[in-house]
């Protein structure tokens, strides 16, 4: 009776439970497969899972990873070419200048001052002014150059030349020289934005 009874239980057991349809089976494995896709889907679009972890010390400031091009050093040139002659000339009358005024207030003269005036029969001439030590800060808006000789033992190198800021586009580019012959002894300019000259020379216009 026991054994029939097991056997019945077993049976009923077996007849109560069935296995899942066709239908119900598809929607198992469906809903297996979103699981599986969200969890892809969530591990594809995970900032966590885009971007590695980094230390602090792996970190890069944008500062040091931008390689920046070096900055382009323009030359500047100078307005004037001084002639070795002209610069003999300029160093002994600076220094006949300084011997006959020690106590200038202004200090020795370390250069010369060119610029442009309107006079003459052809519109401007120039004019030669002596520059001393303060002379920047009197007239912070000229062009300063430094006379370059091929030899520093040479007269003249190393000084001071000034050119007037309203003189400046009128004589850029041109050759100072001195000459000394039995009939004359001048500076001469030889200016490449000179239109014309007057007979004598000492006038030009542009």
């Amino acid at each position: 009776a026991k054994e029939a009874v097991i056997r019945l239980s077993t049976s009923q057991l077996s007849h109560r439970w069935s296995p899942p349809s066709c239908a119900a089976s598809q929607l198992f494995s469906l809903q297996s497969n979103l699981g599986q896709r969200d969890d892809i889907s969530r591990s594809n679009f995970s900032t966590a899972a885009m971007m590695p972890q980094t230390s602090n010390n792996d970190q890069q400031t944008p500062s040091s990873t931008t390689t920046q091009r070096p900055k382009r050093t323009r030359r500047s040139l100078d307005p004037l070419k001084i002639t070795p002659t002209a610069a003999a000339r300029i160093h002994f009358l600076i220094s006949q200048h300084n011997l006959n005024n020690p106590g200038s207030p202004d200090g020795p003269a370390v250069g010369i001052r060119l610029g442009t005036k309107k006079r003459g029969c052809n519109g401007l001439s120039y004019t030669l002014n002596y520059a001393y030590e303060n002379h920047l800060q009197n007239h912070p808006r000229d062009e300063a150059m430094t006379i370059n000789l091929p030899s520093p033992e040479m007269e003249g190198n190393g000084l001071k030349v000034f050119v007037e800021p309203m003189a400046l586009m009128n004589v850029i580019g041109t050759e100072m020289d001195y000459l000394d012959t039995v009939m004359t002894s001048e500076f001469t300019f030889t200016n490449p934005n000179s239109k014309g000259e007057c007979g004598c020379g000492e006038s030009f216009n542009v």
